[in-house]
């Protein structure tokens, strides 16, 4: 549901390692899993496997099926024993290495709280948020299981908030409902507009009353909590501005030990 949102944080994923656990199906025996999904998830920066609707989630499983069967088949030929993969295999083995350095670069820098407090005096501008929303909902595919939903919800009174997190688990685990859960914060530009109208427009502990249509299907909404516009504190985004600062840090490192070699070097350039 959110909309794609591109950022860069290469640095950053050179540190990281990520665990894999679910399977989202079967192919000769072998799980296909969340490490088979991840390649093809490449395309779709910013977005999480779980966002996508059905048709997409089926299509990257379906794609991801095909891709383990390929690998397979590759295998069997003896792809590993050729010229062609021992070459790739070398490249690739050059590229971690340089990426396995630059990530202990990166260790090796330090950001001291002055600088931190300096940097957030001086870029105040950049720390404004907008209004925010932080809600759950229930996605379904039509209106009057979205209204059969509400008048659920009518019927609990003052508890609808409880009512609200059962009818999410019972319609998720007996497939009637295509999506649910906390969507967590966010501001009104991540949301499709139908959703997002719907969401800012309700107080704090209230649900929509009439069923949302978007592109998805129908959704109730219940608003859990909001916040105001305003610039945020520098204890909430101290993490952040360490980061910039390091990763600016790392970049002009990196140039200066980039230029640093090219001098010792014997460098001749072709024409």
């Amino acid at each position: 549901m959110k909309k794609i949102l591109i950022s860069s944080a290469l640095a950053l994923a050179l540190c990281q390692s990520v665990g894999f656990a679910k399977n989202y199906a079967e192919v000769n025996g072998k799980a296909v899993t969340e490490k088979d999904i991840a390649p093809l998830m490449r395309s779709l920066p910013g977005v999480a496997f779980e966002q996508l609707p059905e048709d997409a989630k089926g299509q990257i499983i379906n794609q991801a099926i095909e891709r383990k069967l390929l690998i397979e088949q590759a295998k069997k030929d003896k792809i590993q024993n050729s010229k062609e993969f021992k070459e790739a295999l070398a490249a690739a083995e050059e590229e971690l290495m340089l990426q396995a350095w630059m990530g202990k670069q990166i260790e090796k820098i330090k950001v001291s709280e002055a600088e931190i407090s300096q940097f957030y005096n001086q870029n105040k501008d950049k720390f404004v948020q907008p209004e925010m929303v932080r809600a759950s909902h229930i996605l379904v595919s039509s209106e009057s299981d979205a209204k059969a939903i509400i008048a659920d919800l009518k019927k609990a009174g003052k508890n609808a908030a409880a009512r609200f997190n059962e009818i999410i688990r019972e319609k998720m685990q007996n497939g009637s409902a295509k999506d649910g859960g906390n969507l967590g914060y966010f501001a009104k530009n991540q949301m499709v507009p139908e959703f997002s109208n719907a969401a800012f427009k309700l107080s704090k502990g209230t649900y929509t009353t009439t069923p949302v249509k978007t592109q998805f299907g129908y959704h109730v909404i219940y608003v859990e909590d909001k916040k105001a516009s305003g610039t945020l504190a520098l204890n909430d985004i101290k993490g952040q501005i360490e980061q910039n600062i390091k990763m600016k840090k790392f970049q002009e490192n990196l140039k200066k030990e980039g230029e640093s070699l090219r001098k010792k070097a014997k460098v001749e350039i072709f024409k």
